[in-house]
């Protein structure tokens, strides 16, 4: 698949965030689907070395499903679509009897045989080794020397509640560079009504206090800073009041229920004006029921993008090549509805790869032809389950990494 490295082409790297725990609700079905899209992705754009993120392996009952998750990892190990990547390093945190510390988090590496000269940091020893041959670690990841894991502590969650969210991070050298690659799971809204409620919603809120923790952690003083990455799901919603007065019932009639017993808010609906008063959207704590789907599809839903303020408060930090893909979440998981939403929440761009500013000028070089950046989402037209996964493809020469100037679209966080 990957071509023969030549100091013109550079190192092809493939990123990948994917939140998979639908795969391990239906694996006979949805699994082969996703393991389909993601090969002819590969094959596609044919990286040298390849990450893949993942969030919720082994889905809501990771004990019933540990052994769907083996033989997913075995076919991501052993596949003829992967044979040409003989070197692999797999991070599964499957201890999930322990409340404090499992996360769900899956990352996986694969180095393809014609990279020759690939290194991954110790954070023990605090020197990079040599990668040889495959390795799959997983239950007690806090003691494998290779990564650094972290469960985001009970004050981090909305009401204090125990959720499986953190993060993993490894630091990678290849072609006279090194940087970071974190995979990351933030908070998720529990419910549609208290998100309307606030702008930024609590939710919003816990997100960037858990985000910021994590830049801070791994730009500490421990080790020399580098270039990172973090993509995974940070479940950043677009402003939910926002978008519903602004652009999805800008002149609609607001209904609002609440309960007989303690005046919680229940449900909202908004109605067209005039006699027939058609129901336009129906909002309640896990239903989200929009009469026109085409507004998150037409134009890849971009025309949303403006009320996507969440990474707003990481400006300078953290950059994000332009998005021209629809909401990657929440799509249905039926199989004959691969390009429909949920009627569950407000669509929204959850999974990204977000990157800091020496790791955007690694991406974006004035000497990369601009076909050689895409940023864009796997298997648009079939299930993939409630998330469609999000790469992106790039190639980094000698001496990426260095300021410079360039020509590519990348949008600064604002």
């Amino acid at each position: 698949m990957a071509g023969k490295l030549t100091a013109a082409q550079g190192t092809g790297i493939l990123l990948v965030t994917a939140n998979v725990g639908s795969l391990f609700e239906d694996p006979e079905h949805l699994q082969k689907t996703w393991l389909r899209e993601f090969y002819q992705t590969v094959q596609t754009h044919r990286p040298h070395f390849l990450a893949v993120h993942c969030q919720e392996v082994g889905g809501k009952n990771y004990e019933a499903s540990m052994s769907h998750v083996d033989i997913f990892v075995k076919e991501l190990l052993s596949s003829d679509a992967m044979k040409e990547y003989n070197r692999a390093r797999v991070y599964l945190d499957e201890n999930y009897k322990s409340q404090e510390h499992f996360t769900a988090l899956g990352s996986f590496y694969f180095i393809h045989e014609s990279l020759k000269n690939i290194q991954q940091f110790d954070f023990k020893a605090k020197k990079f080794r040599k990668v040889v041959g495959k390795e799959t670690c997983s239950e007690t990841l806090e003691s494998t020397p290779s990564v650094e894991k972290e469960k985001f502590t009970q004050d981090y969650y909305p009401e204090y509640k125990w959720s499986r969210k953190g993060f993993i991070r490894t630091r990678w050298a290849l072609a006279d560079c090194a940087f970071d690659l974190v995979n990351i799971h933030l908070f998720h809204d529990a419910s549609n009504l208290v998100a309307w409620e606030g702008t930024p919603s609590v939710y919003s809120r816990c997100r960037q206090k858990a985000l910021r923790y994590v830049l801070d952690r791994i730009t500490d003083e421990r080790y020399e800073r580098l270039p990172y990455f973090v993509f995974g799901d940070f479940n950043f919603r677009l402003d939910s009041k926002s978008v519903i007065q602004s652009r999805l019932c800008p002149s609609c009639v607001l209904q609002v229920f609440k309960s007989d017993e303690n005046d919680e808010l229940r449900r909202l609906i908004f109605r067209e004006h005039g006699n027939d008063q058609k129901l336009i959207l129906q909002v309640e704590k896990k239903l989200f029921n929009y009469v026109n789907q085409d507004i998150f599809r037409e134009d890849n839903g971009t025309s949303l993008l403006e009320f996507d303020s969440e990474p707003s408060g990481f400006k300078g930090q953290l950059h994000e090549l332009e998005i021209a893909f629809p909401p990657s979440y929440p799509y249905s998981e039926d199989s004959d509805q691969g390009s429909e939403y949920m009627n569950t929440r407000l669509p929204a761009w959850c999974d990204r790869i977000l990157m800091s500013p020496s790791a955007r000028d690694m991406v974006v070089k004035p000497e990369n032809d601009e076909k050689s950046i895409v940023y864009d989402h796997i298997g648009p037209n079939v299930c993939m389950g409630d998330h469609k996964p999000v790469f992106l493809s790039f190639r980094i020469t000698a001496g990426a990494g260095k300021p410079n100037a360039n020509k590519h679209k990348c949008c600064v966080v604002q």
